[in-house]
């Protein structure tokens, strides 16, 4: 045989069977048909919004190569991962046919309904569960393979391999079933478990997660924060020897911390915060010697710091602000060396605060011991912490003056020694002036009566170029608003209130480029509203205003520094954009260019001398939430444009010298007659002082008389013409009434009237006459309706034709005869209330455009009743009860985003862009609603 052939052969019997057994291979590998199945029960009950790329799952029939999708090399399904991906919809209970799938996560999508109620059928298998920020609700369905009226199942199925459950950032409630922990307890295999930031209640079920064996359970991390929790902490975490995280915060947990929790010797974290414990710390914390975090602020705890809290020597943050812990500070803490945050502000503590040596706190980046009750100088100890960013002494009973010391702390941005009984402001300042870093700087309610330093002092050091707050009001500086400030190019807030402040509003104020916030409230100015003050960049442009600083502040600045535990503003650009010129002794008109100021959301002017009219300007200040104008010499009307300042929650005019009838409609059917009082010649029925309808009948009746023998003359020469053309008139009325010989025209007087605009309600809206207005500008073939048609159409507003109730009134569905379906709402009720209502609808759904609004075609007013005209859709409804199933679906997710948009949890509130998407991805968008 030649070598050719050998070579041959050896093809022939070798590589060609490789060549088929691979071909074959090829053939036949493909998922699992149960696996794939499965997949796609779950990708018919899912949508993905628009915003991304479809999964194609469809498009190939090995779902090994689809997306999110992982394969082991028997082909079974191990992976589905499809985080951020915008999907809708619910999960399947199909999932439960993946029998190999071990790590499941459809975190960060809009994911809504119930859990399946047999998914725990995956935990034999499944090691990862990640459903977390998703849109899942009602409550956890209990497990069918734990009796949970027994205390222990740890036995019962300890097949179960579950390692990390994260239902966080949903819309779950109801209670923590007991099987369910105990089912997902039972394998012992358990190590991160997350249910935060949903709307659990009841007792949290501490006590079943190690359950009897110490060594057996893996548990690391457990989080219940931000729920509605109660009760108290059950015993029984103690058990758990590896938890090194436990946080439950921000829930209406009560009762003391069990002790049991400090045999939990792995403990790095303890978090706790904003619930209702009360009692002392336990001296028994120490035993927790790897605890880094320890948080328990905003509770009721009372009694001393634990004074062996320094044996928690890796403690890097220690909050405990908000509470009523009293006593000193413990000589123990300096030995906590790793500090780099503690807050113990609102406390009552007290003692001699330079007598603590805090040169130990090397670390210390924040220090917060706001008010409580120490005494003594600032700690000289202090200024040996280099790298202090953040430090708030405030409303203390500190004294003496600021050391040259504190020119050390060169990170430092933030420093507030508010309210103490430092002196010196002068010297203070100019050695102040020497920390760069420099952001934020707090001194009101110091320095009672000094005066405030001059350029002179001041202005040659260079210095807080990159302050944005400054604040020092309410410490009764005398002199004028010093020339310095105006170097302070990255201002934003500047408070110099409640000061004995003299001479006028300097004009440069207006050029600082960043100022949103000035409050120059309760001083002894003079001069007049500089029109510089109108040209602020920041309080003119909302792009301007956008350049402010969006970062958080180091340590929160608070609304009311006297209720430092409610209102608090970590980020300067959440501040609100004022202006407090009240209580001073500014004259002068108020400056038509207010109106200029359009970021603006609170004006103060009260207690001045200003005088003249109330710019109708002011109603270009739309995002206007509070105007005081009371108490100065204000005369002429309240300008009726103020209406249209819908966020305006509070107005008040008081005492000046205003006439003419108050405007109604808007917020000013809100306000009460304290926002008038002291005015004599306004009138309204808010102050129940009528408005005169004409000026003098009188002299109309005299005038009327005068010309009674022109009139009469008139009559008589056209008398016999004008009988004439009525005969006419009356045959033609005649003939109508034949055509329509069923209609009852006793009861109804028509008038055929052309708007003026094409929004707001018609001068004649205020008669009782039957009045129908169409607004030309509509694409629709409803221009000739009549209010005949409209009774018609509706069978006299038969309750036959009911497709919807509001507030307000019924709407009633109105079928024209030329095919044309129209939806007729007829206000009802107190007559005040319905005018508003009326004239509120026309104006707003005259002049909106949106896709999900419906289109205003006109209003009709006719035998006391307001009447809109709006267009209508074959498959139109207006009340939820009268759809099918479908929609009622719908409109519970619906209702699911408005609960989301008013959660007490700022955490669970969406943005506007994702309700926007949302809504469009229930259906919203294709229907009118």
């Amino acid at each position: 045989m030649t070598q050719a052939s050998c070579f041959n052969l050896m093809v022939s019997v070798i590589v060609l069977p490789l060549i088929l057994s691979l071909f074959l291979i090829h053939q036949v590998s493909c998922c699992n048909k149960n696996d794939r199945d499965s997949l796609l029960a779950l990708y018919g009950n899912i949508s993905i919004s628009s915003t991304h790329a479809s999964l194609n799952w469809s498009n190939s029939s090995d779902c090994c190569k689809w997306e999110g999708i992982t394969c082991d090399l028997d082909l079974r399904v191990t992976h589905l991962e499809l985080p951020f991906r915008g999907l809708f919809g619910r999960i399947s209970p199909s999932l439960t046919g993946l029998e190999g799938l071990s790590y499941l996560n459809l975190s960060h999508n809009q994911l809504s309904g119930n859990l399946p109620d047999h998914l725990y059928q995956l935990f034999d298998h499944l090691l990862v569960l990640d459903l977390s920020y998703n849109r899942l609700s009602g409550e956890l369905p209990e497990s069918p393979f734990v009796d949970s009226n027994k205390t222990s199942n740890r036995n019962t199925n300890t097949s179960v391999v579950i390692q990390e459950i994260d239902l966080s950032s949903n819309l779950f409630n109801g209670t923590l079933k007991h099987s369910l922990i105990q089912h997902i307890a039972a394998g012992g295999n358990l190590v991160y478990f997350n249910v935060s930031n949903n709307s659990f209640t009841g007792q949290i079920p501490t006590s079943l997660f190690c359950i009897n064996d110490h060594n057996s359970s893996a548990l690391r991390f457990l989080d219940f924060s931000y729920n509605d929790f109660g009760d108290t902490i059950q015993p029984g975490l103690g058990a758990c020897s590896k938890l090194e995280k436990f946080r439950a915060g921000f829930n209406e947990l009560t009762g003391n911390l069990p002790v049991d929790v400090f045999d939990a010797v792995s403990l790095t974290e303890i978090s706790l915060p904003r619930n209702k414990l009360g009692g002392t710390i336990d001296n028994g914390i120490v035993r927790l010697t790897n605890l880094t975090v320890l948080e328990l602020y905003s509770n009721n705890l009372t009694g001393k710091i634990p004074p062996r809290i320094g044996e928690l020597i890796k403690l890097q943050s220690l909050l405990l602000h908000v509470n009523n812990l009293t006593g000193t500070l413990p000589q123990s803490m300096m030995n906590c060396a790793n500090l780099l945050v503690l807050n113990l502000r609102v406390n009552l503590l007290e003692g001699n605060l330079s007598a603590f040596n805090f040169s130990r706190f090397l670390k210390l980046t924040t220090l917060d011991l706001g008010n409580n009750n120490f005494s003594g100088i600032l700690p000289p100890t202090l200024y040996a912490c280099k790298n202090l960013t953040a430090v708030r002494l405030a409303f203390n009973n500190l004294e003496g003056q600021i050391s040259h010391e504190i020119i050390g702390l060169q990170s430092l941005s933030f420093l507030a020694v508010s309210r103490n009984q430092l002196q010196n402001i002068t010297g203070a300042l100019r050695i102040l002036t020497g920390l760069k870093e420099l952001k934020t700087l707090m001194l009101s309610k110091n320095f009672f009566y000094e005066k405030l330093p001059s350029d002179v002092d001041i202005a040659d050091t260079g210095g807080f170029q990159k302050l944005q707050v400054l604040g020092l009001g309410g410490c009764s500086f005398t002199g004028e608003i010093p020339g310095w400030l105006v170097n302070l190019t990255k201002l934003e807030v500047l408070d110099l209130s409640f000061n004995e402040i003299s001479g006028s509003i300097p004009p440069w104020l207006g050029t600082l480029p960043q100022l949103f916030y000035l409050d120059l409230s309760v001083n002894h100015l003079t001069g007049i509203f500089p029109i510089e003050l109108t040209r602020l960049p920041a309080l003119i442009s909302q792009q301007a205003n956008d350049k402010v600083e969006r970062a958080y502040l180091e340590l929160p600045v608070f609304a009311d520094a006297n209720n430092v535990s409610q209102m608090q503003y970590n980020q300067l650009s959440n501040l609100p954009p004022v202006m407090y010129l009240g209580r001073n002794r500014l004259s002068g008109s108020i400056p038509i260019e207010i109106g200029n100021l359009k970021v603006l959301h609170q004006l103060d002017l009260k207690s001045n001398n200003f005088s003249g009219n109330i710019p109708s300007e002011i109603s270009s200040l739309v995002n206007l939430e509070k105007l005081d104008l009371s108490g100065n010499h204000l005369s002429g009307e309240i300008p009726d444009s103020l209406k249209v300042l819908h966020f305006l929650s509070f107005f008040s005019v008081a005492n000046n010298n205003l006439q003419g009838r108050i405007p109604t409609g808007g917020q000013f059917d809100t306000f009460s007659s304290s926002s008038f009082e002291g005015n004599a010649q306004l009138c309204g029925t808010v102050i129940q002082r009528s408005c005169p309808t004409q000026q003098n009948s009188n002299s109309t009746e005299a005038h009327r008389g005068t010309n009674r023998k022109v009139i009469l003359g008139l009559i008589i020469a056209v008398c016999f013409g004008t009988g004439c053309i009525m005969t006419v008139l009356t045959l033609w009325i005649l003939s109508k009434r034949r055509i329509n010989p069923g209609e009852d025209h006793d009861k109804i007087e028509l008038g055929s009237v052309s708007p003026y605009s094409n929004s707001g309600v018609h001068p004649e809206v205020d008669k009782e006459a039957s009045l129908v207005v169409l607004f030309p500008n509509k694409a629709n073939e409803t221009k000739d309706l009549t209010i005949f048609e409209i009774l018609k159409a509706t069978e006299n507003f038969s309750q036959a034709n009911i497709i919807g109730c509001g507030g307000f009134g019924l709407v009633y569905k109105a079928t024209l005869p030329n095919g044309i379906t129209l939806a007729i709402k007829k206000l009802s009720g107190d007559l005040g209330l319905m005018e508003r209502e009326f004239k509120a609808e026309v104006e707003a759904l005259s002049t909106a455009q949106h896709e999900n609004l419906v289109a205003l075609q006109g209003y009709c007013v006719h035998d006391g009743f307001r009447l809109l005209i709006i267009e209508g859709k074959e498959d139109q409804v207006f009340d939820p009860l009268l759809r099918g199933k479908g929609y009622e679906a719908e409109m519970l997710q619906v209702l699911d985003v408005a609960c989301m948009c008013v959660s007490h949890n700022p955490f669970k509130r969406p943005s506007i862009r994702e309700v926007v998407e949302w809504l469009k991805n229930v259906g919203l968008s294709k229907r009118t609603t």
